[in-house]
């Protein structure tokens, strides 16, 4: 991931999606990394270009070991927006993120167009009880507290029968520094939000688990009750960690919210440069093959390249009014009617990455042999199991 300056501090981030999107920034929980979001991605892609980032002394983003508050988390943010050109965005965090979501748009209301805050509080107490945890990491290490805190981030029987969901959970916590950890320990412990709430002007939507210990509903009413244009979803069968317990459901309250506050004025279509087509390239088809492509190209294809670049990936893909799983589906659908294997090939594990379940692919190929032929969609069923194998049975 791409490193740069914020705030005197250096932050590890990635920036996805459609160029022409409104921009979702995600601020990660206490003791995770930017990937704790990845089971919410596929429902965003293709919606909102999407920021995601390490809070210091996480991930790979830099670990400084002094005091911090909350509000230089905040800054650490404000500063990432300034550093990558982005002058107002969405905002939405968990946990710490939310804290820090909650600082930032109340020292700048005018960059947040809206603020989304999932499993936090303005205020936990006791600052005594964080400055321990935070002395026992720094002596033990994130492991000594792992298992603890696996048990207040999912409820009970969710671990077993989800273990590929909360083992990469449990790596990022174990991984986490311990001094990075523990800054940021002193910093909720230090912390009281509840006086900035009223200055928050940015539409806000609370997200609780109602099975959480850690920051339980009562403290997302809490925080309702102090910002103005605040609204609350209380989610069944989730704890802290309701963004990987709860995905589908926890994109849903997102996505309608966010699509409530858009802005008015966002681009479409129209001219749009070539490392914006590159990006949204990149995001969808991946790197690797993309960098083969454009490096293959040569003199002769080389203003293929840049085209189809610029159109078909800066235009096309960019615009936000179509989500990226609509547009796998609608392609995935085109390349079976047309028999292009090659390019159906190309775009099956890419829309599988946009959202599209093995189930809706079924369905799609499916509905091709009625509208495209029996034999086409017979092929297509090909196509796919070569590209998938078991993951298709």
């Amino acid at each position: 991931m791409p490193l740069i300056q914020a705030n005197g501090t250096t932050l590890s981030y990635d920036l996805s999606g459609p160029s022409g999107a409104p921009v979702l920034a995600l601020s990660n929980s206490l003791g995770t990394t930017m990937a704790m979001w990845d089971p919410l991605l596929p429902h965003l892609r293709g919606r909102y270009r999407v920021l995601r980032y390490d809070t210091r002394g996480h991930g790979a983003s830099q670990v400084r070991d002094e005091a911090a508050s909350v509000q230089d988390l905040a800054d650490d943010l404000l500063g990432l927006l300034d550093g990558l050109g982005i002058a107002r965005a969405h905002v939405a965090g968990l946990s710490l993120g939310g804290m820090t979501g909650q600082a930032a748009a109340s020292r700048a209301p005018d960059r947040v167009v809206s603020l989304t805050l999932m499993a936090t509080a303005a205020f936990m107490p006791s600052e005594a009880s964080w400055n321990e945890r935070a002395e026992t990491v720094r002596a033990k290490g994130t492991a000594a507290i792992v298992d603890a805190t696996m048990g207040r981030w999912f409820t009970p029987g969710f671990p077993a029968a989800a273990p590929d969901a909360v083992a990469p959970v449990r790596r990022q916590f174990v991984d986490t520094d311990a001094a990075g950890y523990a800054v940021c320990c002193n910093a909720i412990g230090r912390m009281d939000l509840r006086p900035a709430l009223g200055r928050i002007t940015a539409p806000t939507l609370v997200i609780a688990g109602r099975d959480d210990p850690a920051t339980p509903p009562a403290m997302a009413e809490e925080i309702c009750a102090g910002i103005p244009q605040a609204e609350l979803v209380v989610l069944p069968r989730a704890a802290h960690l309701l963004a990987v317990e709860q995905p589908a459901a926890a994109a849903a309250h997102l996505l309608a919210f966010l699509d409530r506050h858009r802005e008015a004025g966002e681009r479409a279509t129209g001219a749009v440069a070539f490392g914006d087509g590159l990006s949204n390239r990149r995001s969808v088809l991946g790197e690797a093959h993309v960098d083969r492509s454009l490096a293959a190209a040569g003199d002769f294809a080389g203003p293929w390249q840049d085209f189809i670049t610029r159109t078909a990936w800066g235009e096309v893909w960019g615009d936000p009014r179509l989500p990226w799983k609509t547009r796998s589906l609608v392609t995935l659908a085109m390349m079976v009617a047309l028999g292009r294997e090659e390019e159906f090939k190309l775009h099956v594990r890419p829309a599988l990455r946009n959202g599209v379940g093995v189930g809706e692919l079924q369905a799609l190929l499916l509905q091709t042999a009625i509208y495209a032929g029996v034999p086409a969609a017979n092929g297509a069923f090909r196509w796919a199991r070569d590209v998938l194998g078991d993951e298709v049975g």
